[in-house]
């Protein structure tokens, strides 16, 4: 009889793909899943603040350009928790967390305006800078990026062990500035900021929600159910129209964003090939995307209107359609004209002077501070002599001192070293004249001398 076949079966490869990427098997309980998203939406206590101080924090990275900054106040930041209940809401079909989710979202928005508002209209920096600028125009990407996240941030906070997703996934989906950016609009009276700023934060909101919404779905959570099929049909319909709605404002966005890329892309191909043939210099290129506007600034032989008229000719053939050239000339005389390659030597020599100048300027300050440096080890070296032999010669004497101090002087003050000790017994007139003579004499050999007078107290014996 044939022994049984004890060898394990080997897994599918459908079975192995299945087990490696399951979300089921370190999913955790319905029941802490449910109470730790519900808790979540809770602005209250100590969160309302938390958020005021992660919004003034973000304002000061803001408006600062501290991209370390804005991270930080992202990390802190509770507004994860009103949109990811939101999401849970939907997902189990819970009107009444739907609507405390909703109402807690509005108050941490309208909380963030208002701090963020305050900010902007006392701070003295006024001037936008580019991490603010930043989060005025939205496109598809930050679409992906909410939903990416949220998918990550949800599936994050539905196992069993958490993990430091949420705060990547704060980081990433940067919810905070733009709200911040927003109250940098409302302060200024600048309403295409605010606009794209709270586009974008809008943006972040849906789509983390709806990321949300398909997790729950997946993990197939207990849920109510409509008794009306025709009323969750509505529902969902409506759920969807919000979603795209949100999102199809930003593929236009986006179209545009790669059109001006493109743009700019070729506009400087075209300045580049076409400049370098009529040999002149080309010292700056700017390129206004939104207008198709192209600025060039030359230096170099003076090109007549013609060749510049030529030149404009060639753009629809270069693929820049409707865009417009201006063509910004050093000014310089026909028979002045100037000589691009000396004008490089001329600044690449007076570069050469420059940091010659400063090194030299660097090696006389080093070698100064090695002269003191010297001195002073020359004057430790002293007064670590002094010390040693008049401890061995005043053996009544501790507490030995040897310093340096000020003498006021009809010249002014002067640095001069100073000898002190703390004696048992309190030496003789003529023995401190003594010892002031000694120290004298044993600090002849050095650049220090000590003062003749020297300065003694009685202590205890």
């Amino acid at each position: 009889m044939n022994a049984p076949d004890t060898q394990p079966q080997v897994p599918s490869l459908r079975t192995a793909i299945a087990h490696r990427f399951s979300l089921l098997d370190d999913k955790a309980d319905d029941a802490d899943i449910d109470r730790s998203l519900r808790a979540g939406v809770e602005l209250s206590g100590a969160t309302p603040w938390i958020l005021m101080l992660a919004i003034l924090i973000a304002s000061v990275g803001l408006n600062t350009n501290s991209n370390a900054v804005i991270i930080g106040a992202m990390l802190v930041s509770p507004l994860m928790g009103p949109i990811v209940g939101l999401g849970y809401g939907i997902g189990i079909l819970d009107f009444v967390l739907i609507r405390r989710s909703l109402a807690n979202l509005a108050i941490a928005a309208g909380i963030s305006l208002l701090t963020s508002t305050l900010y902007f209209m006392v701070t003295p920096l006024a001037e936008a800078q580019s991490e603010l600028l930043a989060r005025t125009t939205p496109s598809l990407w930050d679409v992906l990026i909410a939903l990416a996240g949220g998918l990550a941030g949800i599936i994050g906070l539905t196992r069993r062990e958490k993990s430091n997703v949420i705060p990547g996934v704060a980081i990433a989906t940067a919810l905070m500035p733009p709200l911040c950016t927003a109250g940098y609009g409302l302060a200024n009276g600048n309403w295409a900021v605010f606009g794209g700023a709270f586009y974008l934060f809008s943006i972040n909101c849906v789509f983390i929600a709806f990321a949300s919404v398909i997790v729950i779905d997946f993990l197939r959570l207990p849920h109510r159910r409509f008794v009306d099929p025709g009323k969750e049909r509505r529902v969902k319909r409506a759920l969807l129209a919000i979603v795209l709605l949100t999102g199809l404002p930003s593929i236009y966005l986006a179209a545009r964003l790669v059109d001006n890329e493109v743009f700019a892309s070729r506009a400087r191909d075209f300045v580049r090939k076409e400049f370098r043939a009529v040999q002149v210099h080309v010292i700056e290129t700017r390129v206004a995307a939104g207008t198709h506007d192209i600025e060039v600034t030359l230096i170099g032989p003076r090109l007549p209107a013609s060749a510049i008229k030529a030149i404009e000719q060639r753009l629809p053939a270069a693929g820049l359609q409707q865009a417009r050239l201006s063509v910004h000339q050093a000014q310089a005389e026909d028979n002045n004209k100037i000589d691009v390659g000396s004008l490089k030597a001329d600044i690449l020599a007076d570069i050469v002077r420059n940091n010659q100048q400063a090194l030299q300027n660097k090696d006389a300050e080093i070698a100064a501070l090695r002269q003191q440096l010297a001195g002073q080890q020359d004057w430790v070296r002293q007064a670590d002599a002094i010390t040693r032999e008049f401890e061995a010669q005043y053996p009544q004497c501790g507490n030995i001192l040897v310093g340096r101090g000020k003498e006021a002087g009809a010249e002014g003050a002067a640095i001069v070293p100073l000898l002190s000790a703390d004696c048992r017994t309190m030496p003789r007139v003529d023995e401190i004249k003594r010892i002031e003579a000694w120290a004298e004499d044993a600090s002849s050999s050095c650049r220090c001398r000590l003062p003749r007078t020297g300065a003694f107290r009685a202590v205890p014996a």
